[in-house]
């Protein structure tokens, strides 16, 4: 199971920086940037509120799933 961060895509649509948006969600640079690289192992529900919020999105936009067995089965 692989959940994909597209917060990256929201920002760039949105033309927000990380700054920015680190400021407008209260959450530090260091934080903010280990989910947008997809390295979070978890998301509090008002963390992804705020995001979603600040962005305009909805947390579909952000969060997406790949089923990683369809994956292997491509090989």
């Amino acid at each position: 199971m692989s959940i994909i961060v597209n917060l990256d895509v929201m920002m760039a649509k949105r033309k927000i920086s990380l700054n920015e948006l680190s400021e407008r969600v209260d959450l530090t640079l260091s934080n903010l940037s280990i989910l947008k690289t997809g390295k979070a192992k978890a998301i509090r529900f008002s963390t992804l509120e705020s995001i979603c919020r600040a962005l305009e999105c909805q947390p579909g936009d952000i969060l997406e799933y790949a089923n990683d067995e369809k994956k292997n089965n491509e090989r």
